[in-house]
Formats: C-alpha cells, sequence, structure tokens
C-alpha cells in the first residue's frame, strides 16, 4: 500500500508545480467543514450523500413543513384577517404532517433513539425554535 501513497503523492506533487491546482474555487480561503457531530453516527455517511445529491431525509422536509404551517397558523391568528376555514385547512394539513412523521420515526426505530431526538431537536431550533414536542 505503501507504494500507492507514493505514487499519489508524487502525482499530486507534479500537479501542483504544473499549476493545476492554483484557479480552483476556494483558494487561499479556509476549508468549510461541515459539523456532522449531531447526526447519528450510524446516518452520517448515507446522509452526507443524500446532502452531495441535493437530497433531503423526509424526516427533515417534514419537519420544515411542519415548522412553515406553524408559521402560518400563528400569523392567521395574529393578524385576525383570515377566515376561519383557512385556519382549519392549515390545523388539517400540520396535523397530517405531525402524523406522517411520527409514523415515519416509528417505521425507521427513531422515534426512541435520544442521538436522533437530539439532532431532531438542533433541526427544530435552526429551522425556527421549535423542540422535537412542538413547543417552542
Amino acid at each position: 500500500m505503501a507504494i500507492l501513497s507514493w505514487l499519489a503523492e508524487q502525482r499530486i506533487q507534479e500537479a501542483m508545480r504544473g499549476g493545476e491546482f492554483a484557479n480552483l474555487p476556494g483558494h487561499g480561503k479556509p476549508l468549510e467543514l461541515e459539523d456532522l457531530s449531531g447526526v447519528p453516527e450510524e446516518l452520517r455517511m448515507s446522509y452526507k450523500i443524500m446532502k452531495n445529491a441535493g437530497l433531503l431525509p423526509e424526516e427533515v422536509t417534514l419537519r420544515a413543513e411542519c415548522v412553515t404551517l406553524e408559521e402560518l397558523l400563528m400569523a392567521c391568528h395574529t393578524s385576525g384577517n383570515s377566515t376561519g376555514g383557512e385556519r382549519k385547512e392549515l390545523e388539517g394539513k400540520l396535523s397530517l404532517k405531525r402524523l406522517r412523521l411520527q409514523m415515519l420515526l416509528q417505521e425507521r426505530g427513531l422515534e426512541s433513539n435520544a442521538a436522533y431526538a437530539d439532532y431532531g431537536d438542533a433541526i427544530g431550533q435552526r429551522l425556527g425554535g421549535v423542540e422535537r414536542d412542538g413547543r417552542e
């Protein structure tokens, strides 16, 4: 294996001397490293792959949709301009999203996973200050 490492290092040095790395995006700037410490270890690789592909896990998408619906409901209550029908429709959508999220977490065995619960709380805080159980 040492020969492969040596060969790789030689190729890298040769490319550097040839200026192939000179005009890369982010050249001369610090690396932006991702903090995956809040993601359960067994989910890190799959989440990273999905993120690089521009995809989000369904539970993250559902959480974000719940936060959006909660904000819309709060806006309905504070503005006073919305009809009762709009509020009921939003409450119905929110209930369905929460039910789907709960079912999804049960299917995947994540509802009792402490690391996932902490990660969910962190996502909720980042998305809008809402904890996992819906408290602010």
